[in-house]
């Protein structure tokens, strides 16, 4: 626990503490619940269950991100502890404000909630995976309309009587949600179905039912199944949305034998497929139908363009295209035929943009396109990738439909710089929130891919911008010091990171008050990566940007620090780079920001840094730039001093020329 700060302990649950955390590195919120255990078998035997929980990757399923166990001291007590993402929603709170404002819940929202939770329930089935504690408040909300399940628990949490007689007796609502054979520590998937029935129940009768009222209905439907009846004639009579699936329905899966209830198979079944319920997430519809026979030969038989036919044949079928984008991402690049032309990129936009709410069609097209884009400028560098705006449209709409799916946040960024890469519309992006969205995510993310991929994003979008709103990026000197901060021995994040801070100091977004930390940045940059000549590059121009408009920040480069004098690292620097042009070039625009103030004459001189620009002058003969000794009443204690060509050259007894 010692790398989280507890910012609030919400109300207990029925088998332990839920905190809300903020993790100390990243300042990241997370959800913390803190399950007591008897002794160190029980720890480690729910600790065994629940690692396989680790691995689950989902849209509508918030994984854990670790667990762990500790020992409280003051109660003497041991704890397992789960870490969860943190979110402020839940079903609960809305069920709670309908009942509360007497209203019915959204048929819509309802529908797409609906949806998402059965679509994660069919995946943690799938893998025999029981989530045993499924209520209203373990249905996280991401956003208005994301939700994700969460607090996945373990036989040997569960089925721990002592903790159920603490707890859960106490708080009648802790197990009011369970299936009948679940308060006997008997639990299967079709304990889950039960756990949902009662879920749905909730919603559709909160604008006419009271919370107590509704918990004994709950209850009393375990042992007397036909106390349902009223309550869906009610629901009928009220003109609840769908109210006739919904009486078709719960009774199903409100069987108190669970072999009689239905599969999360039959509910897909009985409302999105045979009615006119409807649902916004209609991922679980990739396993509805097999694929054709005949379309597998075609995909074993692996051509090309009869692969990219069926794709075209069968735009309609979600199943399809998975299997088909899955057999082209195996294929080998002598098979793949790349690159592709822009007509077979316009095909995977035509599916992209067909089943967008579909997030595993979204990872394997962003794969294809980055493979095909990425392939083509490997090849040749000079080439010019797909320009068209509806790529960068529908990689933006597939992002903003799936804001918290990590992976593709990261492929749509690498796709965007490389489409933007030539000729990039910064201001139409701009206009589309790119720059805010791309900010957010730096501000908020602990995802480190994202970060960079971002930082890269950014940099392709400000390089060649003519027009850019200062105001929308105010934030980010402050977001990029704290990353550079936060991974200071991450070179990729140093680089990416340099790049922007240069950029963003020509454009003027940087404020005073942080001159110097980025100045320190600049320079633990370069000492991190010396050989990386990208970073060296924009941390050097950077410098020399920020040495331009403030002298401070020129003091802040010379000044000595514990880890040595920017200096000493010039001379470094030279030293490994003295063969690389473009890097002298920055070194010595640095050196003549530097040599513009007085009081950094003396620093210059004494540090030894003639014999370098000496050297520079006999390797490099074409100069744009002169340095050299002052006039003859500073010659008992001569500086470098800075001078235009052709300007200032009588107050010189001396001038270095070199090639810049």
């Amino acid at each position: 626990m010692e790398k989280y700060q507890i910012l609030n302990q919400l109300n207990p649950g029925a088998l332990g503490v839920n905190l809300v955390v903020k993790k100390t590195e990243t300042k990241v919120k997370f959800l913390i619940k803190q399950v007591e255990c008897i002794d160190d078998h029980h720890a480690n035997e729910a600790l065994e269950e629940l690692m396989p929980l680790l691995k689950l990757r989902h849209a509508h399923v918030s994984f854990y991100r670790e667990m762990f166990i500790t020992w409280n001291g003051q109660i003497s007590s041991l704890f397992l502890c789960l870490v969860m993402d943190y979110s402020k929603g839940n079903f609960q709170k809305i069920i709670e404000r309908r009942r509360e404002e007497r209203t019915i819940v959204d048929s819509e929202w309802m529908q797409n909630m609906l949806g998402q939770v059965l679509d994660a329930l069919d995946y943690l089935h799938q893998l025999d995976i029981i989530h045993r504690n499924l209520k209203p408040s373990n249905i996280a909300l991401v956003n208005i309309n994301h939700c994700k399940l969460q607090d996945l628990s373990c036989n040997a949490l569960m089925t721990h009587k002592a903790k159920w007689n603490i707890r859960a007796e106490e708080d009648p609502f802790q197990k009011s949600w369970m299936a009948p054979e679940a308060l006997h520590f008997s639990f299967s998937q079709k304990s889950d179905i039960w756990s949902l029935g009662c879920i749905i129940l909730d919603m559709v009768s909160c604008s006419f039912m009271e919370a107590t009222e509704a918990m004994l209905l709950r209850k009393s439907i375990r042992t007397l199944p036909d106390s349902l009846n009223c309550v869906l004639r009610t629901m009928e009579e009220r003109r609840v949305p769908h109210a006739k699936t919904f009486s078709s329905l719960l009774p199903q899966m409100l069987q108190i034998n669970p072999s009689e209830r239905i599969t999360v198979r039959d509910i897909i079944q009985l409302t999105f497929m045979n009615s006119n319920f409807r649902c916004l997430s209609v991922s679980m519809m990739l396993h509805r139908r097999e694929v054709p026979a005949f379309i597998s030969d075609i995909l074993l038989e692996g051509h090309v363009p009869s692969i990219l036919e069926v794709m075209q044949n069968f735009s309609s079928r979600p199943e399809v295209q998975l299997k088909v984008m899955n057999r082209l991402l195996r294929m080998p690049d002598d098979q793949l035929g790349l690159p592709w032309p822009m007509e077979v990129v316009e095909v995977l936009l035509i599916i992209m943009k067909q089943h967008e709410r579909l997030l595993d069609i979204q990872l394997c097209a962003c794969s294809l396109l980055l493979r095909t884009l990425g392939q083509a400028l490997a090849q040749d560098p000079a080439a010019e990738v797909p320009r068209d705006s509806s790529i960068a449209s529908v990689l933006l709409s597939v992002m903003w439909r799936h804001p918290e799916a990590q992976q593709l946040v990261v492929m749509v960024y690498s796709l965007l710089a490389i489409v933007c890469s030539q000729e990039c519309d910064a201001e139409e992006l701009q206009k589309a929130g790119l720059f805010e969205h791309i900010l957010e995510r730096l501000d908020t993310s602990s995802n480190k891919d994202i970060c960079i991929t971002g930082l890269s994003l950014l940099w392709v979008l400000l390089v060649d911008a003519v027009t850019v709103s200062k105001a929308s990026l105010e934030k980010a000197p402050v977001l990029i010091a704290r990353l550079l901060a936060t991974y200071p021995a991450d070179a990729e994040m140093a680089e990416a990171g340099c790049a922007v801070l240069w950029l963003l100091s020509l454009l003027g977004c940087i404020k005073e008050h942080l001159f110097e930390e980025v100045v320190s940045l600049f320079l633990q940059s370069i000492r991190l990566c010396q050989d990386r000549v990208l970073l060296v590059n924009s941390a050097y121009r950077g410098l020399a940007s920020l040495a331009k408009v403030s002298e401070m920040a020129a003091l802040r480069v010379v000044a000595p620090q514990e880890e040595g004098s920017g200096l000493t690292l010039i001379k470094d620097t030279y030293k490994l780079h003295k063969d690389h042009p473009e890097v002298v070039e920055n070194l010595c625009l640095l050196l003549v920001h530097l040599v513009s103030y007085q009081d950094i004459l003396s620093e210059l001189v004494s540090s030894g840094i003639q014999p370098l620009v000496q050297d520079i002058k006999e390797r490099f003969t074409s100069s744009l730039v002169s340095v050299g000794r002052a006039s003859t009443n500073q010659a008992s204690h001569p500086p470098l001093w800075p001078t235009e060509p052709g300007l200032c050259g009588s107050d010189l007894d001396h001038c270095l020329w070199f090639h810049v």
